[in-house]
């Protein structure tokens, strides 16, 4: 395994780590959720755009 992979790996997990502390924030609901929300969700845009960088990198490593 590649250290690109591991990479985009890490990305894809944290994402979904991310998104699930976000919803299960909002489901609780309460001063937390407010406190936080906007946190999670920058997080896990963050996370995702990292995600996207990197298989783009790949691709285009994989084709040169």
């Amino acid at each position: 395994m590649t250290t690109l992979t591991t990479l985009i790996i890490f990305a894809l997990v944290a994402t979904v780590v991310a998104l699930g502390w976000g919803v299960g924030s909002m489901a609780h609901g309460g001063a937390f959720d407010a406190k936080h929300s906007h946190q999670f969700m920058t997080a896990r845009v963050g996370f995702q755009s990292l995600a996207i960088v990197l298989l783009i990198v790949a691709l285009l490593v994989s084709l040169f």
